[in-house]
């Protein structure tokens, strides 16, 4: 196939990731045909371009899928060890740490980051004012009100994506709709002061510190504008860019009030369905902007998540082993497990991406892959060499992505972590996880952190892909195995050799 060739001559494409929150296996529709949600824009996507059937998410909740999709390096090697941060905590990646935005950007990239962050930022505080800012992570999952009114809003917060290599960033520190201080920050600067308590959160969500305006159901379509309107401004002839897009939908809360009035009714599985078309609504305004200015054909877009899917709507009040509405659709597909779980559904991802000229129409591909891997794929599709102390758990997958009939294995093996530090790896058709026997998560059925030592589980994955017979107790041998490579691994600080 021909390069594709950007206005300046410069064949390197523009690179285009979105990522969405909290998006399942089985809420599309090239994944799943009895999806209850329509998503066009994403299937056409897949019919233009690849789609990965064994994809996975280095983690089963967000701030560690994104550390690694940023660096290349699980983040349970980080100071992050379970669980996510929520709100005040220092950057979780050091300003000395390669990122995929500062890979490209060596090489003559614009980078922009927009949407949601959750990687730390470095907040200020008033005058004569103190914070524990060095406690172990995780912290609380709320904040106390005292806590927040010793932060200065006015001042730059600093350790964010201005200085992990990016040119631009507009977004915000966290979980957009469901974590303070709701606010957009502009490259380090909040774009309206969070002045306002927001006492009464909505459903699911956490008080804090709110801008006077924000009103969550414009997260999406403000996230969306400044997409096209990055997409529109780059007419540098200099050199090709890369946008890095974090829609909020579908994480909770999700009901109708922090949709916008024309995502309502959309799908046919309630509000978090519409939150998911909303995803391939920006999917969508992203594939015509670049269609429009011409950039389409020399440029390369992923779509995924940052972790499995909730079932559905959560019932307010509701108790027992299910409480959320389901809709008749599954939004995992028939993966066991959920987000937050070490089982499939918790880091089994959609990944869809395009490629004009260089990736063949409609094709699929079964090669194990992660997240993790952005870094080296960008790193081989701009003729650079990576250092020893920078993406040590990312694979190059440009191989399979020009051609989805690869034999070769792009990756022998594959971590898996929940949101509780339940460690799992995957190696051919095995997988074992380790010290529990439940899901590793919160969601229903909800489990306990790991206890070292206990029992755990092993599935073959080609036999019994949907986890249903734990063979732990048959396979003492391979168990053994297994266990001694997670801490060869682990000892080795990388995965790469």
């Amino acid at each position: 196939m021909e390069d594709p060739v950007g206005p300046s001559g410069d064949t390197r494409p523009n690179i285009v990731y979105i990522m969405a929150d909290d998006m399942g296996y089985g809420d599309v529709g090239c994944y799943n045909p009895d999806t209850k949600i329509p998503t066009p824009n994403m299937d056409r996507l897949a019919q233009e371009g690849i789609r990965f059937t064994d994809a996975h998410s280095p983690s089963a909740v967000c701030t560690p899928t994104r550390y690694g999709v940023m660096t290349g390096r699980y983040c349970w090697r980080s100071r992050l060890k379970w669980g996510v941060l929520y709100s005040y905590e220092p950057p979780l990646i050091e300003r000395e740490r390669l990122t995929v935005a500062s890979l490209l950007k060596q090489v003559g990239y614009h980078t922009a980051c927009i949407g949601k962050w959750h990687l730390g930022l470095n907040f200020a505080t008033k005058a004569g004012q103190t914070i524990d800012f060095g406690q172990p992570l995780p912290w609380p999952s709320l904040v106390e009100r005292a806590v927040e009114e010793k932060i200065d809003f006015t001042q730059p917060v600093k350790g964010g994506p201005v200085d992990l290599g990016f040119d631009y960033f507009y977004g915000n520190s966290g979980c957009s709709t469901a974590q303070p201080p709701y606010g957009f920050i502009e490259n380090d600067q909040f774009v309206e002061i969070p002045s306002v308590y927001h006492a009464d959160a909505v459903f699911t969500s956490r008080p804090g510190m709110m801008a006077p305006s924000w009103d969550h159901k414009d997260v999406d379509p403000i996230i969306g504008h400044k997409a096209v309107e990055y997409i529109r401004s780059q007419v540098n002839p200099e050199g090709p860019f890369f946008l890095y897009l974090n829609p909020s939908s579908p994480h909770e809360p999700c009901v109708e009030e922090v949709l916008p009035e024309f995502a309502r009714g959309q799908s046919g599985a309630g509000p978090r369905g519409d939150m998911v078309w909303l995803v391939d609504w920006l999917v969508g305004e992203v594939m015509d902007a670049l269609d429009r200015t011409g950039k389409a054909d020399n440029t390369l877009i992923f779509v995924t998540s940052d972790n499995g899917a909730l079932p559905g709507d959560r019932v307010r009040g509701g108790s027992g082993d299910q409480p959320y509405r389901l809709y008749g659709h599954r939004s995992c597909g028939d993966w066991r497990g959920y987000k937050a779980h070490i089982w499939e559904g918790g880091h089994r991802e959609p990944l869809i991406v395009r490629w004009p000229g260089k990736i063949a129409p409609g094709s699929t591909s079964d090669q194990l892959c992660s997240l993790t891997d952005l870094m080296a794929t960008c790193a081989s599709i701009v003729d650079q060499d990576l250092p020893d102390d920078a993406a040590e758990d990312s694979f190059n997958l440009l191989p399979a992505l020009l051609d989805p009939d690869l034999a070769d294995p792009i990756r022998e093996d594959l971590f898996h972590h929940s949101c509780f530090g339940v460690f799992s790896l995957r190696r051919e058709e095995w997988k074992v996880i380790l010290d529990t026997r439940g899901s590793g998560g919160w969601p229903p059925p909800r489990d306990d952190m790991p206890v070292s030592g206990s029992p755990g589980q092993l599935y073959d994955m080609k036999n019994d892909p949907f986890e249903q017979h734990n063979l732990w107790d048959e396979r003492p041998k391979l168990v053994a195995e297994l266990k001694d490579l997670i801490e060869t691994y682990k000892e080795k600080g990388r995965t790469k050799s």
